[in-house]
């Protein structure tokens, strides 16, 4: 019964002790200190900040036997949910401690929040029905539960030989990024445990690309530090037996968030690289709709949800990477590919025997 009232319902939602917000006028555009030949890439006034309790509760929620998905999020200061990413945004109203919906007999119906030791909403339930949290929440890092010991996923890998490919490519030209600037800052996912496979892949925490995304790269650096924004690589140039790993152990419905290995990945080529933005003045990540690495709707590059401040960096960072001839990935906002990558064929060749400056001269 509660099925087909959600279905068709337009909800009200609501937790204790908030209180929207009236609309807000646009704030002026942050100051920007860069030269003239400079690109601004503000494209709209930076937002104000969503309160802690309301970043705990956005996200995505999915009730058992419905084929969309409840997103809730934030706007301009004013909460708001929608099912799907196409549906429009119906604005959240508040009242006592739990989550209304709005049923199309026009009563309410009271949905109790409840919340991990850390705050985050995990489930939002009335009676026996429920809408259960579908994404990563707030936690550190996403992760998934391997079915084969790393050890035995990275034997096979090592073991098997990349794609056959013809044709006339570039030579190889990797350059480790620090070497062109240290500004860039290096936290390097899988040379650690905090990655979706909770354990070190890499054996050095190193970032290398093609010479010329390498510099493109430098460029966006260079662009983003006079905004006071740096840059935080994840990732980039992948041997390949490492594209295979990812494969082998992500199950078989996320295979859209990793390259499959019998078609190389332009990570293998030395044409992409996962990153996100720095703030330079707390030294910390800026927060995104989703984690890095997660595998759900929020990585997306134009999922709707979030909070206003979360989406207006992930923009950010797209316009500034595509300033520079890098394009994002339709399955994650952190992952960008340079526009040359088809001239550069897959390698396999470990960090560790490569050098730390370049692969060529």
């Amino acid at each position: 019964m509660i099925g087909d009232v959600i279905k068709h319902s337009f909800a009200v939602l609501f937790l204790a002790g908030l209180t929207l917000l009236a609309p807000l006028p646009p704030e002026p555009p942050p100051p920007q200190t860069a030269p003239s030949s400079s690109i601004s890439f503000f494209a709209e006034p930076q937002p104000l900040d969503a309160p802690l309790a309301w970043k705990q509760l956005v996200g995505i929620y999915h009730y058992d036997d419905s084929k969309q998905d409840l997103i809730i999020g934030e706007r301009n200061q004013h909460l708001f949910y929608q099912f799907g990413s196409m549906a429009p945004p119906v604005e959240i109203t508040a009242k006592d401690d739990q989550v209304w919906l709005n049923g199309r007999d026009g009563r309410l119906h009271a949905f109790s929040v409840r919340r991990d030791s850390t705050g985050t909403v995990t489930e939002l339930t009335h009676l026996a029905e429920h809408y259960s949290r579908a994404d990563a929440g707030t936690n550190r890092y996403f992760h998934i539960g391997l079915k084969q010991p790393i050890k035995q996923l990275r034997s096979a890998a090592l073991a098997a030989k990349p794609p056959a490919e013809t044709g006339t490519f570039r030579t190889p030209d990797l350059i480790e990024l620090t070497s062109l600037d240290p500004a860039f800052h290096l936290d390097i996912r899988y040379a650690q445990s905090n990655n979706f496979l909770s354990t070190p892949i890499y054996t050095q925490a190193r970032a290398f690309l093609q010479r010329p995304a390498a510099e493109a790269l430098l460029r966006v650096l260079h662009k983003l530090q006079p905004l006071a924004y740096g840059l935080i690589i994840h990732d980039a140039y992948r041997p390949w037996y490492v594209t295979k790993i990812f494969w082998d152990a992500t199950p078989p419905a996320d295979h859209m968030f990793v390259a499959d290995p019998q078609k190389g990945s332009r990570h293998n080529r030395g044409c992409a690289v996962d990153l996100t933005l720095r703030d330079l003045v707390s030294g910390r990540p800026v927060e995104m709709p989703s984690l890095y690495d997660e595998m759900s709707p929020r990585s997306f590059p134009d999922f709707p949800g979030g909070t206003s401040l979360q989406r207006w960096h992930r923009d950010l960072l797209r316009r500034a990477m595509e300033s520079e001839g890098f394009t994002v990935n339709e399955d994650e906002w952190w992952h960008f590919d340079y526009k040359d990558w088809k001239e550069y064929a897959i390698h396999n060749v470990p960090f560790e025997n490569l050098s730390g400056v370049s692969t060529q001269r």
